[in-house]
């Protein structure tokens, strides 16, 4: 056999059982399941209202039904500054104010992409404006936030952007392109409020959230278990992520040793994921994507990953199935997690 050859077959085995290693690695083992665990939700205005629901019931609800005790708040800057510098706080300092007087504490997300389709929430009058003046006026925007709430000490965390390196949304063609832009968004942040965290995002599956640790004082990370894909806006089909909670500790560990950061997880999947917004849907394919089975098993994935804090995305639905389609299962059980 020829040296040659036999370099070659010998570089295969060597990729082969580095590949192995790396498997085993990720995905075999298991990690002590948590008993100490501290449950909130995601709230978004702007999804109660496309579910045609009173979101100021939905809020609520929340708050003195459910007894949540730890919010993230999705805000957009086309909703609050939807005309040039006429800023409108009026619904956010209430959803401030009704935190405040239960001890609820609240992340806030402020930035461009803020979660919810279409993710980034540029105002009409700043849509067609030239890369540098959009980046301007969203530091404005952004720095006008800041400044507002800067004393407010219910809000125990910002978080720039959401999933900032993760492709996904209707975005600026410069957005993903720029990293720089984070940077000073984070650093206008600091520079007027140094007392608050910051996180930073990113997917939490197809990543290894290095970018997010390096810029962040916590890490946020999304867990998804099952996502709609689109090929080509043709061929659509749900795909369940083959991911083991191992492939989370792992990942924490490596955040932890590099950089002594804590990872958090900001948005736990617990509403379907279909191929077109759910609430235009019918109630039997919701339920294929998230039923009470699935429910359950998502949290029991999520208390088996080593993480200790967990803000559960689809509390909205859960509200709209109690209220709307006389279907209360998934918000009774999600009551059980936030019990005192």
């Amino acid at each position: 056999m020829k040296k040659s050859l036999k370099m070659f077959i010998l570089a295969i085995l060597v990729v082969l059982i580095s590949l192995v290693i790396i498997f085993c690695y990720f995905f075999i083992g298991k990690v002590k399941t948590n008993k100490n665990i501290t449950w909130g939700v995601d709230f978004s205005q702007m999804q109660a209202e496309a579910l045609r629901l009173d979101w100021k019931k939905v809020y609520t609800a929340l708050l003195d039904d459910l007894k949540v005790k730890d919010i993230k708040l999705h805000t957009q800057w086309d909703f609050i500054d939807g005309e040039k510098n006429k800023y409108f706080f009026d619904d956010v300092d209430w959803q401030i104010s009704q935190a405040k007087k239960r001890g609820v504490k609240i992340i806030y997300v402020v930035g461009i992409k803020t979660g919810r389709w279409p993710e980034c929430h540029i105002p009409k009058w700043a849509e067609n404006l030239d890369e540098k003046k959009q980046q301007e006026e969203a530091l404005t925007y952004l720095k006008e936030v800041i400044n507002r709430y800067k004393d407010n000490d219910t809000i125990s965390f910002w978080q720039v952007e959401n999933e900032p390196f993760f492709k996904f949304g209707e975005c600026p063609s410069w957005y993903y392109k720029n990293s720089n832009f984070l940077k000073k968004e984070i650093e206008a942040v600091r520079s007027i409020d140094n007392k608050k965290p910051i996180i930073v995002s990113d997917s939490g599956d197809l990543s290894f959230w290095l970018g997010a640790a390096k810029l962040g004082d916590v890490v946020g990370i999304t867990m998804y278990r099952q996502i709609w894909i689109n090929i080509a806006n043709k061929i659509g089909f749900p795909v369940n992520y083959f991911f083991t909670p191992m492939t989370y500790w792992r990942r924490i560990q490596i955040i932890d040793k590099l950089f002594g950061k804590k990872v958090i997880c900001i948005e736990l999947q617990t509403e379907p994921w279909l191929s077109k917004p759910f609430f235009g849907s019918s109630v039997e394919e919701q339920l294929e994507s998230m039923d009470l089975e699935q429910f359950k098993k998502n949290i029991n994935f999520a208390s088996k990953t080593g993480i200790d804090k967990f803000y559960l995305w689809g509390a909205e639905w859960w509200y709209w199935m109690k209220t709307t389609q006389n279907r209360p299962e998934i918000w009774n059980e999600a009551q059980k997690l936030f019990k005192p």
